[in-house]
């Protein structure tokens, strides 16, 4: 792919019908490589990052690098992610490769492409981990079959004047709470129906980068038409900076600016914020080690889920049937004076409704309820 000696392999795995090409390559990079042979490596992975799908992997020899928050100590470095970034490249390795480093690394340019990564344990007298992973086809990506509510596109004037024209009054007289209860829902969803549209539910692996909207994809396909002039001699050096520069000060802008505001808006909207915070995580805990009812401690996964079901079931069994009893035979709840509910009260839970919560059994969404 480049003239400049690199110690870089690329193959092209050709898709079948209705599936894309998939670029993989493999790279070693010294320790003490210099300048010139750092800027030939980046202008391969700038040409293999346009294709449609890229797996990028191997030694790349940059232990200072810290990928959880995109920074690193040296200059070359540095140049490495200014290059992962200008690509819009993934790093997918979470643990150290050898003795505390992280210097084996697998890049993708296609979020969801790379899964079930592993490390494996050292090979023969290498003190580098082998890493196992798994390539899925981005062709073969299945479609969620879930819908969601989109709620950007709901009419909410329409919505309360449905809800006004029910004469509530005579809709709910001599009704008890249950019935009461099931004509309200019943009214309410099918205000829902009517007036907020549903969409395909996205999955972890489809959804799009939160910051990225039209401009800056606009932007960063200006960059790679721009490289491809440079590579064909269309377009001067200078020209093909100014543009890279550009895109990278845009997508810069918009990631600080989407984590200003999530900073922002964390007490009203908990959740969005630590969604992205989880996203960001590299380390995932798992369930360690649990003791069984032998007091033996199990290690598998199978076992470990056998002994939270037992756990969990217990709840419903006869071991606390003695505790319920206690607890209902504790209060006549014959005589006891019915709770009263103000119109006023009412109110105020709703103003106080966090509507970013997710609904519940009664399939009612905090947000359409609220607003």
């Amino acid at each position: 792919m480049d003239e400049e000696p690199t110690e870089s392999l690329w193959v092209r795995i050709k898709g079948s019908a209705g599936a894309g090409d998939i670029i993989v390559g493999v790279c070693y990079r010294p320790p003490d490589q210099g300048d010139q042979a750092d800027e030939a490596l980046y202008r391969q992975i700038g040409a293999a990052s346009c294709s449609q799908a890229l797996v990028l992997m191997g030694d790349f020899n940059h232990p200072d690098i810290c990928w959880r928050d995109n920074a690193a100590g040296h200059k070359q470095s540095r140049k490495f992610l200014e290059c992962v970034d200008d690509n819009c490249l993934l790093q997918v390795i979470e643990e150290p490769t050898r003795r505390g480093a992280m210097l084996d690394l697998i890049l993708t340019n296609k979020e969801g492409l790379v899964g079930d990564v592993k490390l494996k344990g050292s090979l023969g007298c290498s003190d580098h981990e082998m890493v196992e992973f798994r390539i899925l086809r981005a062709a073969r990506r299945a479609h969620s079959k879930l819908t969601t509510l989109d709620f950007r596109r709901a009419d909410f004037g329409l919505f309360g004047d449905l809800l006004g024209r029910i004469p509530w009054d005579k809709a709910l007289e001599g009704r008890g709470a249950r019935d009461s209860w099931l004509i309200f829902k019943g009214h309410l969803l099918q205000a829902q129906e009517q007036c907020i549209p549903t969409r395909r539910k996205s999955g972890k692996n489809t959804r799009k980068l939160p910051w990225m909207n039209k401009e800056l994809l606009g932007k960063v396909k200006q960059k790679k038409e721009a490289y491809r002039g440079w590579k064909q001699g269309q377009v001067a050096w200078e020209e093909y900076r100014e543009t890279v520069q550009a895109a990278r000060d845009q997508v810069r802008k918009a990631k600080a600016l989407r984590e200003l505001n999530l900073a922002r808006d964390v007490k009203d909207n908990k959740k969005s914020f630590y969604r992205y915070v989880s996203d960001k995580r590299r380390m995932r805990e798992n369930v360690g080690p649990l003791q069984n009812e032998m007091g033996d401690l199990v290690t598998q996964d199978m076992e470990k889920a056998e002994v939270l079901n037992d756990f969990f079931a217990s709840v419903f069994t006869g071991k606390c049937s003695s505790h319920t009893a206690q607890v209902t035979e504790g209060r006549d709840w014959e005589n006891a004076e019915l709770p009263t509910v103000g119109e006023d009260q009412v109110q105020e839970y709703l103003r106080n409704l966090k509507v970013h919560k997710a609904m519940g059994p009664d399939e009612m969404p905090p947000e359409g309820t609220g607003g």
